[in-house]
């Protein structure tokens, strides 16, 4: 069965790479970090090495094993893209999603000069999603590049959102989520920020999905935005899983 994930805009969980290093602000409370420790002294054996960058090969045709459709956020612990990731294999995950058709994968990464680059020479099948994260100005350009990824679909995530934006261009992309840090020493996130990226995506006829306020009480501090949720996703549909997968 799929790994069944709670992050709020995706289904599932692949993780075929374990572990990453911090490359900017958005990572000093790496939610994965924590995690990768926790399972560690469990014993988990995808985490012996904790939070260093591990190929997990025993992960890479799992989702082929996968019967019901599922929207697949890949690697929730590590980064694909990764400099430590060899091309090579990144080549056979993507080998994988291709294959595994039926399904939506959404690729996340900070790395994105190297999703950009390799992803030029990479065959990107249609129900790869491709996105990065934004969590200040100084990385709007990570949005440049972005949009020069040859996927369907091309997503930004605002998570942790850790200050005013200002203005977007949000040319070329399909979807933006919003989020607040969670956790132990959670950073604060203004309303004001949140507003200002919903309109900007509305007027650009963006979808918005609004994920959390976040704080050291996720949960009680909800998803509530002015007085509703917003679960906007691009309006895609992926190629029918052709029937030899339900044998």
């Amino acid at each position: 069965m799929a790994q069944g994930s709670t992050i709020e805009w995706t289904e599932s969980t692949w993780n075929p790479v374990t572990g990453c290093t911090k490359i900017s602000p958005g990572c000093k409370h790496c939610y994965a970090e924590r995690m990768a420790m926790r399972l560690q002294a469990m014993g988990q054996s995808n985490y012996e090495r904790g939070f260093k960058v591990s190929l997990q090969d025993r992960m890479l045709e799992l989702p082929l094993t996968w019967r019901k459709r599922q929207t697949v956020f890949v690697n929730s612990m590590s980064d694909l893209f990764h400099e430590e990731v060899p091309d090579a294999f990144i080549r056979r995950v993507f080998d994988v999603m291709g294959r595994a058709s039926w399904h939506t994968f959404q690729i996340l990464t900070k790395r994105v000069e190297r999703m950009e680059g390799l992803g030029r020479n990479l065959e990107w099948p249609d129900n790869v999603w491709a996105g990065v994260s934004v969590e200040t100005r100084k990385y709007l350009d990570r949005i440049d590049y972005l949009r020069r990824v040859p996927a369907r679909v091309r997503f930004v995530s605002f998570e942790p959102l850790l200050e005013r934006l200002g203005e977007i261009d949000f040319t070329g992309i399909d979807w933006v989520i919003v989020g607040g840090e969670s956790g132990p020493g959670a950073r604060p996130m203004e309303q004001a920020w949140v507003v200002e990226i919903r309109e900007q995506c509305l007027a650009a006829s963006v979808p918005f999905f609004f994920k959390q306020w976040g704080g050291t009480n996720k949960k009680k501090a909800g998803r509530l935005l002015n007085g509703r949720t917003w679960e906007g996703v691009p309006a895609t549909v992926v190629a029918p899983r052709p029937a030899a997968r339900f044998v």
